[in-house]
């Protein structure tokens, strides 16, 4: 019986991105840089893989991440190793083993593949791709609001800024979120019939977390709960009162939601998320705040930080389903099509590769494309347009004779145009 060779896929969840799609993300990956970039942040690069104890110590153990999403293994050492869930608790540790922290102020962005083993679905995969950025050793607003004005930024130059709304609030330091946490659970625990299993859980585990219930039977049970800002103290109320008004001053609409509390352990005061609705159901884009007392839980010494990090997915998603993509410069500028005999090493065809890496030199930014083993112009002329080029320069032994090359527009209503060699590089440079 002959053997069938089954096709392999790919593993659920984790998806490839093909150059179809590369140019898009190449646009938000830019962006995203150079904004980060401009606020004097730099790039920090980790490993994919860290010990299982950062995640637990940092994230939480009975957070939904640990219990249920992590990939975690045991390498041939015995050792727990897992696939970075997110990039914070990963920053930290590598600012903290390399001494970068204790007593300086530092400024990191990265962005790389993270893995969570959820239910995928749109704009949520088990395999995705975050830019983080984190700010350490600054405690106060000031810092607070100028990470937000720097998201607000990315939205503007992506765009999108009529279609996110900033949700903002506070979770107090740990000793006020302390005393609310009693006061939560015993409101709770006289209302447990009406929550749902998930809530009853985390009412014992991470009780805060019930006031993010999607449940709406959850929520109304929630109604007259006790508030977390009943519970702020002076320098609390200060610090969350001065960063309102610096976003004020900046033109940053907000959304006050008491509700809003972060999926994670180690957020205090300042918390915020990017929403929208422009994915169907509301749906986070990009989610932040502060996290005073993380470096030291990791085994740094005492060190304020502030961040956030957001689904490149969901960002690419967002910006082609609102059609904010038409710009986006193609993988090809120029294709060159190549006339001439039969013959691959013709004058023409080698006129033609030098033409090409003279071009290259002169506009380094330029994408040619010379077309490879022959074929009539229409051949040419089809793979010129499938390669996504603004124009075609064609060269064959006419032009050869009289030193120039015919220029076809291939995306819009531009008559042709001949053009001499030493002119194609001011062209080439117009379509940058």
């Amino acid at each position: 019986m002959a053997k069938v060779n089954t096709v392999i896929q790919r593993v659920r969840g984790m998806n490839d991105c093909l150059p179809s799609e590369t140019n898009i993300w190449q646009m938000v990956e830019s962006v995203l840089k150079r904004v980060a970039s401009s606020y004097g942040f730099a790039e920090i690069r980790m490993p994919i893989v860290e010990s299982t104890a950062l995640f637990k110590r940092s994230i939480g153990e009975v957070t939904d991440i640990v219990e249920k999403e992590m990939y975690t293994f045991d390498d041939r050492n015995g050792d727990s190793l897992t696939l970075r869930p997110e990039g914070t608790a990963s920053c930290i540790r590598a600012a903290n083993q390399h001494g970068l922290l204790y007593n300086q102020e530092q400024r990191f962005w990265y962005m790389g593949p993270m893995f969570r083993h959820e239910r995928p679905q749109k704009g949520r995969y088990r395999q995705f791709h975050q830019f983080g950025l984190e700010a350490f050793g600054i405690a106060t607003s000031d810092l607070d609001a100028e990470i937000i004005m720097l998201t607000s930024r990315l939205w503007r130059e992506l765009g999108i800024n009529d279609f996110v709304t900033l949700e903002l609030n506070s979770l107090g330091s740990n000793e006020e979120r302390a005393q609310y946490r009693q006061a939560l659970v015993a409101y709770l625990t006289e209302r447990e019939d009406q929550l749902d299993e998930d809530s009853k859980r985390r009412m014992h585990t991470n009780p805060l977390r019930v006031l993010d219930s999607k449940n709406p039977s959850v929520q109304a049970a929630l109604v007259g709960a006790p508030k977390l800002s009943d519970y702020f103290g002076d320098e609390t109320k200060v610090h969350f009162d001065q960063l309102c008004r610096r976003l004020d001053a900046a033109g940053i609409k907000y959304e006050l939601n008491e509700r809003l509390v972060r999926g994670l352990d180690y957020y205090n005061r300042t918390v915020f998320e990017w929403v929208t609705s422009s994915l169907g159901a509301q749906g986070t884009i990009c989610a932040g705040g502060r996290y005073d007392g993380l470096v030291e839980q990791l085994g740094g010494k005492s060190t304020p930080g502030f961040g956030f990090a957001l689904g490149i997915e969901r960002l690419v998603l967002m910006l082609t389903s609102l059609e904010k993509v038409n710009n986006v410069r193609p993988q090809v500028d120029a294709y060159l099509i190549i006339l001439g005999n039969k013959a691959l090493d013709s004058e023409v065809e080698i006129t033609a590769n030098q033409l090409a890496e003279q071009w290259r030199d002169e506009v380094p930014m330029s994408r040619i494309q010379c077309h490879c083993g022959g074929g009539n112009m229409k051949k040419q002329m089809k793979r010129a347009d499938k390669s996504g080029a603004q124009i075609a320069l064609v060269l064959g032994e006419d032009e050869l004779a009289r030193q120039l090359v015919t220029i076809k527009y291939l995306r819009g209503q531009q008559e042709q145009q001949s053009l001499a060699f030493d002119q194609v590089a001011k062209l080439l440079t117009s379509l940058i």
